[in-house]
C-alpha cells in the first residue's frame, strides 16, 4: 500500500468507525507495550505547569489585535521552559505582531498531555475567545497511549470544523516523527515513526478537507537534536527548549501570516523548483509527512476543488522570516 493510500484509507476510517492501522503482532504487541510504558515514565510531564504565554504582544502597535488562540498538547503548551516568552504561543504571537504591524491578543488552551479527545473541550473555550485564528499541534499523545489513529484523526477533524464555522482559520502543526527521539528505543522507534508519519499524513487530510491548512513538523527536531541535543530539547530529551520551540515557530509562522492574507504575493503561486506543486490531498500529505515545514492547503484547477483523485491541494515550502524579539513585544496584560 502506498503512503497517499495508508493515509486516505485512515481518514475514510474516521468517516465511517473504521479501526485504523492493523500493525502488531502479539507477542510484538507485548514487547511494544512495555517500552511504551517505560518510555511514557522517561518523557512524561512532571506535573509541573508551562508558563501561560497568554497576553498581548506587539501592544505598542496600532490596530485592532488578531485574536489567536492556540490548542492541543505540551508542545502547544509550551512545557518544558521557565519563560513565557520561550513558549511556542509568545513567539508565534510576536512574530505574527511584527508581521502584521498590529498587536496581537493570544489565548493558549493547550493542555499538558492532551490527546485529540480533548480538543472538544479546548476548541469550546476556545471559541469563547472569538479567535480570528487557531494554531493547533496535537498527536504525540494519541501515538504514545496506542489511539486509534482513526479516532484521532476524527476528534481533530471535528476541532477544525467547529473553528471554521465560527470563522476561525486554522494552522495545524501535525505529529511530529517519533521516531527520531531517543527515550524511544527500537523496536518501538521504528514502529512509532510509521505511525506517527501515517497519522500526520492522515490529519493533513482532514484538515484540509475541513478548509484549515496543515504545517508538517516530521522530523523538523531531529536534525537539530544529533547536532545539539542540549539546544533545541530539555532535560527529558524528549520537548523541545527555548531554541527547539523557535525552530517550530519558524516553520509555523510562515502559513499563519499567509492565512490572515499577510504572506507576500510571490508566495502564492507555488514554485516548481523549490519543489512545490499541485496534488492531490492524499499525494501532498504523504510528500509533506517526509518533509518538515511542508504546508498543505486547499486550491482549486480551472475552478474546480475536485479531481479524480480526490480535493486538490496546494504543497508549499514556505520562506522562513526572521523570529523577533519576543521580551521585547510582550505585554503582561492577561487576555
Amino acid at each position: 500500500m502506498s503512503k497517499a493510500s495508508a493515509a486516505r484509507r485512515l481518514a475514510a476510517a474516521a468517516a465511517f468507525g473504521g479501526g485504523g492501522l492493523g500493525l502488531l503482532g502479539g507477542s510484538l504487541y507485548g514487547v511494544l507495550r512495555a517500552e511504551a510504558t517505560w518510555a511514557r515514565r522517561i518523557i512524561g510531564p512532571r506535573g509541573e505547569n508551562p508558563p501561560d504565554g497568554s497576553g498581548v504582544y506587539g501592544s505598542g502597535m496600532s490596530g485592532k489585535p488578531i485574536r489567536l488562540a492556540v490548542l492541543g498538547d505540551s508542545a502547544a503548551s509550551g512545557y518544558g521552559v521557565d519563560d513565557p516568552d520561550q513558549t511556542l504561543a509568545a513567539v508565534l504571537a510576536a512574530g505574527l505582531a511584527e508581521i502584521a504591524g498590529r498587536p496581537v491578543r493570544v489565548t493558549v488552551d493547550a493542555m499538558v498531555g492532551a490527546q485529540s479527545k480533548d480538543l472538544h473541550k479546548q476548541v469550546t473555550k476556545a471559541l469563547a475567545a472569538l479567535p480570528e485564528v487557531a494554531v493547533i499541534i496535537i498527536g504525540t499523545n494519541d501515538v504514545t497511549h496506542r489511539v486509534r489513529p482513526s479516532d484521532s484523526v476524527r476528534a481533530l477533524e471535528d476541532g477544525v470544523c467547529r473553528l471554521r464555522k465560527s470563522g476561525c482559520e486554522v494552522v495545524v502543526g501535525t505529529c511530529p516523527d517519533l521516531g527520531t527521539l531517543r527515550p524511544i528505543a527500537q523496536p518501538l522507534r521504528y514502529v512509532a515513526r510509521l505511525w506517527s508519519r501515517r497519522l500526520a499524513a492522515a490529519q493533513t487530510i482532514v484538515v484540509v478537507e475541513a478548509g484549515g491548512r496543515s504545517v508538517s513538523l516530521g522530523s523538523l527536531l531531529g536534525p537539530e537534536f544529533s547536532r545539539e541535543p542540549h539546544r533545541y530539547f530539555g532535560p527529558d530529551q524528549f520537548h523541545p527548549s527555548a531554541a527547539g520551540y523557535a525552530s517550530v515557530a519558524a516553520a509555523m509562522l510562515p502559513s499563519l501570516a499567509a492565512v490572515l492574507g499577510l504572506a507576500p504575493e510571490a508566495e502564492e503561486s507555488p514554485d516548481a523548483f523549490r519543489g512545490e506543486g499541485v496534488l492531490p490531498v492524499s499525494y501532498a500529505a504523504a510528500e509533506a509527512a517526509r518533509a518538515a515545514g511542508t504546508e498543505v492547503a486547499a486550491t482549486e484547477i480551472a475552478g474546480r476543488e475536485l479531481g479524480d483523485r480526490g480535493r486538490w491541494a496546494a504543497l508549499r515550502h514556505r520562506r522562513r522570516r526572521p523570529l523577533p524579539d519576543v521580551e521585547r513585544l510582550a505585554d503582561s496584560e492577561a487576555p
